[in-house]
């Protein structure tokens, strides 16, 4: 890929007084600052000389076209390694049962792109069909605001696809080196600032698409989508299509006709995008690439967005030159401005973002590397003018916004809790019946959470007694009879379809609720409200770095224990134990609840007093500690 000497230029004012910060190798590099209490080392691996398979396949691809649309005319139940990455930019990871025994079983997870996680009745119904003509009989919420489908057949994939595609949504860039979908807060209320939010989210989801026409040619035969995206039809008036295309000369747009913002690699790695407003963090905003704060005046009129970058969940054990990282704040960013600015960021990425270490290629590696005052001025090299400073506001809060809720509007919202994500029908629990009784009776709009649940919008007062009723009917519990612990919980899909799976996640995590509720009843913490997520892998799709009490599994029966988390959400938890026997939970977490019991400081969370006594503090205690011997 070919820089422009502008961006070039760019990137060595900003690295100028940082001789060890290169634009692509950077090779001895310890944190300046780093938003956990990992207190990391960090040691950058020596890139190859050559340039990597994986970036010498984009480039091959011709647009994300080549091998996949040979491989999927083979007779072959699965496609090749070189498809399979191919295929990720359209929507899809393929997949195989490794429980099962004998040749693999190939099928393919679809993942779906719904920017600020809407959905409507008529996409709720259409996926609630094909999971259960084509897929494996359910549906899974992501932590990231969608719906992903399991078990799609390959023969099956362009009837899926092209139905998604002809209803007005899709699944092109729901996976890939390119921006994923686009989350918001997801709670509907109807106030200038979250209405801003859903509707910016939307914006930066149209401009940053991949403009490829190989989606269309590939599941569509070369048509048009029967319905153009919702959200597309949503934001026409902000011109979305002009401002991806405007050229400022200074390096953000390429000398490529087909993909101008992406170029025939793409981006180093997966970029993701939150936007929230002042003190609403249930989206986890400082785990994204860019997180964007709705900032307006007295009347309620928009001014422009707080924006920070470089926030990333995925690391690899063992290798401590990989670790989380949440977002810094980078300033205030006016709203005729902020597609510039995104622009920019996003081709500060592209063009210095590391490609020749896959596992360093992250936006985070760039920040944590230049610094977020060089890697400013980085970005104001490609936009030609200076970020102004962060604005103040309010104080951030968590809430999962589960519940009857006011929209003020004259209408309600609904959060519906779904454990892990996992919308199903299992014996007398009948949640996947329940949803589409209610979506049919009601024609009722979703939007899907960042906590993988489901919630329900634009709700007339007088239909809650029967939503209620069917949810009743169909052996759903009401929030009030959900432990807050199973609410604030994640898991991770993990076992037994994840390829990169080292130990169960979704499977095993309502055990470790049930589990930590016996011990806070018996340690009498029975209202403590303890954050906690667990993967089956370091990768951090449920995102549990930021969690106050994390699981990260690192063997088929072991798990790595991380602390410190906030319980807002804003700063990443530090690794304290390493290979905990799944079994071992209640003799590893009693030790460091009754040291919270005995010097924890009034209304400290649990988070909270992990971050402020430290890895070392807690390890002391628990090594003299007597179980059974403390209780509040």
């Amino acid at each position: 890929m070919k820089f422009s000497s502008i961006a070039t230029a760019g990137l060595s004012l900003a690295a100028a007084a940082t001789p060890s910060c290169v634009a692509f190798t950077p090779s001895s590099i310890k944190p300046h600052h780093v938003s956990s209490s990992t207190r990391l080392h960090v040691q950058m691996e020596a890139p190859p000389k050559k340039i990597p398979k994986i970036e010498q396949l984009k480039i091959n691809s011709d647009y994300l076209r080549d091998p996949l649309q040979d491989q999927l005319q083979t007779e072959e139940i699965g496609i090749s390694k070189d498809a399979y990455q191919i295929m990720k930019y359209h929507g899809s990871y393929q997949q195989n049962n490794r429980e099962t025994r004998g040749p693999k079983d190939f099928q393919f997870m679809l993942r779906l792109k719904q920017p600020a996680g809407e959905l409507s009745p008529d996409l709720y119904r259409l996926l609630d069909d094909l999971s259960a003509k084509m897929g494996q009989g359910d549906l899974r919420a992501t932590t990231r605001q969608c719906f992903q489908m399991h078990g799609i057949l390959k023969g099956d994939l362009k009837t899926v696809i092209a139905s998604i595609m002809n209803i007005g949504s899709s699944t092109v860039g729901a996976c890939g080196d390119v921006s994923r979908n686009v989350m918001t807060t997801p709670a509907p209320f109807d106030t200038p600032a979250y209405n801003y939010a859903r509707e910016y989210s939307k914006v930066f989801a149209q401009l940053f698409r991949p403009m490829s026409p190989a989606f269309s040619e590939i599941w569509l035969d070369g048509e048009k989508a029967a319905s153009i995206e919702t959200w597309a039809k949503e934001v026409e008036h902000h011109n979305v299509d002009e401002a991806m295309l405007y050229d400022s000369g200074r390096g953000i747009i390429l000398e490529d006709k087909t993909e101008p913002l992406y170029g025939t690699q793409y981006l180093p790695r997966k970029f993701k995008i939150g936007v929230t407003v002042p003190g609403d963090n249930s989206l986890d905003v400082y785990t994204n690439d860019i997180g964007c704060v709705v900032i307006t005046n007295d009347a309620g009129e928009l001014e422009g967005f707080n924006v920070m970058v470089g926030g990333g969940m995925g690391r690899t054990h063992n290798k401590e030159s990989t670790f989380a990282r949440a977002a810094d704040h980078m300033g205030f960013v006016p709203k005729e401005d902020i597609m510039e600015v995104l622009k920019a960021i996003l081709a500060a990425q592209r063009d210095h973002g590391n490609r020749d270490v896959r596992a360093n290629a992250r936006m985070k590696y760039l920040v944590h590397t230049l610094g977020i005052e060089k890697f400013t001025k980085l970005v104001e090299s490609y936009v030609g003018k200076e970020i102004a400073p962060w604005r103040p506001m309010a104080d951030w809060k968590y809430n999962d916004w589960m519940g009857w809720w006011e929209q003020g509007d004259g209408k309600l919202f609904y959060g519906q809790h779904v454990d892990n994500g996992r919308v199903k029908d299992e014996g007398s629990f009948r949640l996947k019946s329940a949803l589409r009784a209610i979506v049919d009776k009601y024609n009722i709009h979703s939007i899907m959470s960042p906590t993988q649940s489901i919630i329900f919008r634009d709700i007339d007062p007088k239909d809650k007694d029967g939503i209620e009723s069917i949810l009743r009917e169909h052996g759903i519990a009401p929030i009030e009879e959900v432990d807050p612990n199973a609410r604030l919980a994640m898991a991770c899909p993990a076992l037994p379809l994840c390829g990169l799976a080292q130990g169960e996640a979704e499977r095993l995590m309502p055990s470790y609720v049930e589990r930590m509720r016996v011990l806070l009843d018996r340690m009498n913490l029975p209202g403590e409200e303890i954050l906690m997520r667990m993967t089956g892998c370091p990768n951090g799709c449920a995102r549990p770095y930021m969690a106050e009490l994390a699981f990260v599994g690192d063997g088929s029966k072991t798990y790595q224990i991380w602390l410190g988390g906030s319980p807002v959400l804003t700063r990443t938890a530090y690794p304290f134990m390493a290979k905990m026997d799944r079994d071992a939970l209640e003799d590893t977490i009693e030790p460091i609840l009754a040291m919270f019991i005995q010097q924890r400081m009034e209304f400290e969370a649990f988070g909270d007093f992990c971050h402020r006594v430290g890895s070392d503090a807690i390890s002391k205690y628990s090594e003299t500690y007597v179980l059974g011997s403390v209780t509040a």
